[in-house]
């Protein structure tokens, strides 16, 4: 899966206003909308947080400390990272909300309890509201912000992963194209990585000693931090060659992580792909309702073209699994395509062991919802809403045109 990485913007035609993002803790603000409000009432209590430098897992393990609970009691609705401020709400079981509020835990403030019926689970959001400020922007940046805004709502934002979704080497994608192929050496390869693609001195080292065969001189060097590539080169050292069983030492979940970095890939490709059209449907699409995420076949485009420019329907690309819905035509062959290119099949993400991945449609592109924008000499504030699984910096790059 060496294919180059695109992700071509859908307002290329007007210039960026450059600067930066997340230059403080304050400039990125996120807060979920949830999809029900708490009735009141239940053995489960919600807990709505405001959290600052920690991510989701952190405030989930130090909310489980606090409350002398085991962390998979805990219910959360969707991931956040680590940077900025974020307001999201965790659910625990049979906790009362005095003892709830009275937490006093580093990086996290409590803001409010409610109950309800039933423990939260990913996906209980509708979406999140964010609030970014961009600072050093161009001189002109309050002249081209019109035009880019005005484009963004009526073609949409579209919809990739990004490249956070690749990994701090930027090849998680290409470790799961590894394990679906069950080529445990390239996996372990890909695990370890590109010397070129650290800063870090000494973990440059390490890599490029496993590349020159010495793994345990490369085991020697790795930093501390690197706890799954150590894992797995303590076992590859014990036996070599035995490449599966190194591999096996890596957690679960990041299994997981790397096998959706690689669906992830192959969608952005296809956003890539169809960027021109983004806000048009074909033939063989399987349309996708943004009132419900139902999709559709769709058999006369013409007839729905009025839908897609009114934002009822949009096109949705593959989330490649082994029970994915298929498109039709043109549509069909283009994702055939990309998913022959990978030297990928639909069958392999048929993984034992809990890693089954079924696949299933994503939208190519989303409304930007309540979107505003003020500038101030050299700072942009832009607000906006986006719907859960969309980010917002594929947003933030077609403003800024930096990343």
């Amino acid at each position: 899966m060496n294919i180059q990485v695109l992700h071509p913007y859908v307002t290329s035609d007007i210039p960026g206003i450059g600067g930066a993002i997340k230059e403080a803790p304050d400039d990125f603000f996120v807060e979920e909308i949830p999809s029900y409000v708490p009735s009141g009432s239940g053995e489960h209590l919600y807990i709505t947080i405001e959290k600052r430098g920690v991510t989701t897992l952190e405030a989930l393990r130090r909310i489980a400390q606090g409350l002398k609970i085991q962390e998979r009691d805990i219910g959360y609705a969707g991931m956040k990272d680590a940077v900025g401020v974020t307001r999201q709400t965790f659910s625990v079981q049979r906790i009362a909300p005095e003892r709830a509020l009275s937490l006093d835990l580093d990086g996290i403030r409590i803001l409010s309890t409610e109950r309800h019926s039933n423990k939260l689970k990913l996906g209980h959001l509708k979406g999140n509201r964010f609030r970014i400020i961009i600072r050093g922007v161009t001189v002109d940046a309050a002249e081209l912000v019109p035009a880019l805004v005005d484009r963004l709502r009526m073609r949409g934002v579209p919809n990739y992963f990004g490249f956070q979704r690749y990994g701090a080497q930027g090849n998680s994608h290409l470790i799961g194209a590894a394990m679906l192929r069950r080529d445990w050496q390239e996996c372990v390869e890909r695990l370890i990585g590109d010397p070129d693609a650290v800063k870090d001195d000494e973990w440059s080292a390490a890599i490029s000693a496993y590349r020159q065969g010495y793994a345990a001189e490369a085991l020697r060097l790795l930093p501390r931090h690197c706890r799954s590539e150590r894992d797995v080169l303590q076992r590859l050292v014990a036996r070599p060659g035995e490449y599966e069983k190194a591999f096996s030492a890596v957690h679960p979940r990041l299994k997981k992580l790397y096998l959706s970095a690689a669906q992830s890939f192959l969608f952005d490709q296809t956003v890539a792909h169809r960027i021109d059209a983004i806000d048009r449907v074909m033939n063989g699409d399987l349309a996708c309702k943004h009132v419900n995420g139902a999709c559709f076949l769709v058999e006369d485009a013409m007839g729905e073209a009025a839908r897609a420019a009114a934002f009822e329907i949009s096109a949705s690309g593959p989330m490649f699994g082994c029970k994915m819905k298929q498109p039709d035509g043109a549509v069909r062959a283009l994702e055939d395509e990309l998913l022959e290119r990978s030297g990928l099949k639909l069958s392999q993400f048929d993984l034992p062991g809990g890693l089954r991945m079924e696949g299933e449609r994503r939208p190519l592109r989303v409304p930007p919802g309540d979107l505003i924008w003020s500038a101030i000499g050299e700072t942009v504030t832009v607000e906006f809403t986006l719907p859960k699984g969309s980010y917002a910096t594929s947003l933030l790059r077609e403003l800024t045109k930096t990343f």
